[in-house]
């Protein structure tokens, strides 16, 4: 094992394994990927098994009963933190990043899991790097989350980068930057002016029923008379217009909030988002 990269979405690291394999070093260096979105859900002492149980038993209500996935989320996250406080001490590691809550929070939550190790470690920012080597006068793209870059270009920003290792100062901060965001009892986080932000968790209800809004006009305008939409469709929308980096198991719960206030009526069961549809009250 040469290296260790670190990335925090299956498709990113999906992406690059395929780049490393281009490559022909994916024998020798290690990919640990983390199932999980550090944009929402507690992260209070997410260091700690106590906090770690907490982070868990949150996501269990929020995926809620019907949702296929939670025991390999569970499964994944523990082995995730397992594998990289295993990473052996002389193996240099590379974590990539993009400029959102999620990614930036990981960040500092693995450096803060390897506090204690002398690993030379390298940060790849990747906003930041596909805008150094792919944008051009006619075309700006802003990367907001690691998974949208292809491999080829992944491969390029690799092979390409000068970044250095993190000096002792600059692991030091952002473990501290750590140590404060796991004081707080914040479930959600944005990523704004270059920072991480505590939101209340119902940051985004309002955009969740503007967007629902704006759909029922455009059904109107087609002379679509059925009220009710599917609720994939709505959270589609969401997704598609937000500038943060967020998943679609956070909107689905708080559609399933807004549900229960009466802000919403719907249609089928809650069992999994392809269930129901929903219409304003």
């Amino acid at each position: 094992m040469q290296k260790v990269h670190i990335l925090f979405s299956p498709s990113s690291a999906g992406s690059f394994r395929m780049a490393l394999k281009k490559m022909g070093v994916y024998q020798v260096e290690k990919i640990i990927s983390y199932w999980d979105v550090f944009s929402f859900g507690p992260i209070k002492r997410l260091h700690e098994k106590e906090g770690q149980e907490a982070r868990i038993a949150w996501m269990k209500t929020v995926m809620n009963d019907g949702h296929d996935d939670f025991q390999d989320y569970q499964q994944g996250f523990y082995n995730t933190i397992y594998e990289i406080t295993s990473i052996p001490v002389n193996v240099p590691i590379t974590i990539w990043v993009a400029d959102n809550a999620h990614e930036q929070t990981g960040l500092r939550f693995v450096l803060y899991l390897l506090r204690n190790k002398m690993n030379d470690i390298k940060v790849m920012n990747v906003t930041k790097s596909h805008a150094e080597y792919f944008n051009r006068p006619d075309i700006q793209y802003t990367v907001l989350h690691t998974g949208e870059i292809a491999p080829e270009k992944l491969q390029i920003l690799y092979e390409k980068s000068q970044s250095s290792f993190l000096s002792k100062h600059e692991r030091k901060e952002l473990v501290e930057e750590w140590a404060a965001l796991a004081d707080r009892n914040e479930t959600l986080r944005i990523w704004e002016n270059g920072e991480i932000k505590n939101v209340k968790e119902n940051y985004y209800d309002q955009y969740i029923i503007n967007m629902a809004k704006k759909l029922l006009m455009e059904r109107e305008q087609e002379e679509e008379p059925e009220e009710f939409m599917k609720s994939a469709r709505l959270i589609g929308e969401v997704l598609g217009h937000l500038d943060q980096y967020m998943g679609d198991t956070f909107f689905e719960y708080r559609l399933r909030m807004l549900i229960e206030k009466g802000v919403f009526e719907m249609e089928g069961h809650l069992k999994a988002m392809r269930f129901y549809s929903v219409k304003l009250k």
